[in-house]
């Protein structure tokens, strides 16, 4: 294993590689920076907090219980969701969408961040319990965001009608897509355990939920990872009291505006809120709550109350308000004993916006972790590597940069005209001198001269570079396609690849060699590179 900065990948934004580095704009808008040490004053304050009450973690149990009931539970995760009762137990949390089977590679690495960082809390503070949490996206509704997977050269989807949340739509049709993907895993050990995991999931569970808890339940469930689905009527009823106040008092549109305002300019805003930041769920439906002309309306519905109206109906009816992307953070932190949040770089960036909208409900806000991203070289394309002689760093080169410094490397030629330039420049400075000494006119002149004479030089270095090209295109078209391997559509494999892919090389040594790997307070981007033997 070895690693590169986050910052020397060229794949994060500033705003999360500034955070990495604990630039000092960034410290009003997030609690305590995730070191092992400070973790410390963080379960102080969660402890003392009203929302980590016996009668809290009791609701939070009970709901799990239910939810597990018809799963086959590792000893360890059954004693997670127990050991959720005891005042010394605290949460580390990651979430996602239900994306099919998985999704891109990085659903992996959040889990385990997740669960190694649980490990190393353990050993550290061994007084207290720390319990992995996948939180599902079960309340989300953009389906086109999750109804495919890619698979090698294919993209594997699930094409069906959709209204709602994701959760609770039916996995009707994904016979299909089994058939379609089965037919191109091919023979071998690993197919035949990737086609039974996806039938076991999708093709004998009723809804996008119960297959998403069994997939991640089966991967990660030895480990004590705890599933939850929060659309929950008895979560929500814990939530029910800051939603109330969400729709009297418009709390997060007007804290998020503010922070917005003072946000360094250098940083892009990930999440504007709108004035009340709640939908409403009923069958097939999942819409915004607005507030117009005295009442409260669900958009594109009939649907609508007076203010008592709704508060009525939240008290009878928890179960169908559902928080949007600002307000599902603080409903994690206000039913889970929580301590951290693990996200990727986009979902950092809009935690960012919300510190102050926690100190407006009065809840804590948790501690933010980047999770741990990866590059998996397999031992082929590490033989590859080698043999190119193509190091880690050039991995990570844009494309065109890559092919023109190795083409550089490999010519004959020199293709490199700094010391022509530099001699002109030095011919045109004995020009300038004379100019001084006559009509002004004559200086614009000269540097226009120069500026057309460096531009030729420049054109003429481009077109020696692109002949060279041309010369040593078989060799360069072994460097492209490597990268090309590693990087599909130049972008992260861990964006882009599906687990499935790599199960089929290191079959169920695949998430022991990467939870091995995975160190997720080290701050860097991991290079996985052995071979798993």
């Amino acid at each position: 294993m070895s690693s590169i900065p986050f910052r020397e990948t060229n794949y994060f934004s500033s705003l999360i590689c500034d955070y990495l580095e604990e630039h000092t704009d960034l410290k009003p808008f997030y609690n305590r920076y995730p070191n092992l040490d400070d973790f410390a004053a963080q379960i102080e304050e969660k402890r003392h907090s009203e929302l980590v009450s016996e009668s809290h973690r009791t609701v939070l149990v009970e709901v799990l219980q239910k939810q597990y009931e018809d799963i086959s539970t590792s000893e360890v995760t059954t004693k997670n969701i127990e050991l959720l009762q005891q005042q010394n137990t605290f949460t580390i949390t990651t979430g996602h969408q239900l994306n099919l089977f998985t999704g891109p590679l990085y659903f992996l690495y959040k889990i385990i961040s997740t669960i190694n960082l649980c490990e190393e809390l353990s050993i550290k503070y061994p007084a207290q319990n720390f319990i992995p949490i996948y939180w599902m996206a079960t309340e989300d509704h953009d389906f086109e965001e999750i109804n495919y997977f890619n698979f090698k050269e294919d993209k594997i989807q699930w094409n069906r009608g959709f209204g709602g949340a994701v959760g609770e739509l039916s996995t009707e049709g994904l016979e299909e897509v089994f058939a379609l993907f089965s037919r191109k895993l091919g023979p071998g050990k690993n197919a035949a355990y990737l086609r039974s995991l996806f039938e076991k999931a999708y093709v004998k569970h009723s809804n996008l939920a119960d297959a998403t808890r069994f997939l991640a339940n089966e991967l990660f469930g030895k480990y004590g990872l705890v599933v939850l689905d929060a659309n929950d009527s008895d979560l929500k009823q814990l939530f029910a009291p800051y939603i109330k106040q969400e729709l009297l008092q418009q709390t997060s549109f007007k804290a998020v505006s503010e922070t917005i305002e003072k946000f360094p300019s250098d940083y892009k805003v990930q999440v504007n809120p709108r004035e009340i930041n709640l939908f409403y769920i009923t069958k097939g439906v999942r819409e915004r709550i607005v507030y117009e002309n005295g009442l409260y309306k669900v958009n594109n519905t009939d649907i609508s109350w007076t203010k008592e109206g709704i508060l009525d109906h939240l008290q009878e009816a928890s179960g169908c308000f559902s928080p949007n992307v600002l307000l599902r953070p603080l409903y994690q932190e206000v039913v889970l004993p929580n301590l951290c949040y693990i996200g990727g770089g986009g979902e950092l960036a809009y935690w960012f916006e919300m510190k102050a909208m926690f100190e407006a409900f009065d809840v804590v806000f948790p501690m933010l972790l980047l999770r741990n991203s990866a590059l998996v070289i397999t031992e082929a394309q590490q033989k590859k590597l080698s043999k190119l002689n193509f190091s880690i760093s050039e991995l990570f080169f844009k494309q065109t940069d890559l092919l023109a410094k190795k083409t550089k490397e490999l010519s004959e030629l020199h293709i490199d005209f700094s010391t022509q330039k530099e001699f002109l420049k030095e011919q045109f400075a004995s020009l300038y001198d004379l100019a001084k000494q006559t009509d002004k006119s004559f200086i614009g002149a000269v540097a226009a001269q120069e500026k057309k004479q460096l531009k030729g030089l420049a054109n003429l270095e481009k077109r020696l570079l692109k002949a060279e090209k041309r010369k040593l295109k078989e060799k360069l078209n072994s460097f492209s396609a490597l990268q090309d391997e590693l990087f599909p559509s130049q972008s992260l494999q861990e964006r882009n690849t599906n687990f499935s892919e790599l199960y089929l090389e290191y079959g169920d040594g695949l998430i022991p060699m990467l939870k091995k790997e995975l160190k997720p307070l080290d701050g860097d981007f991991t290079i996985v590179s052995r071979h798993f033997e």
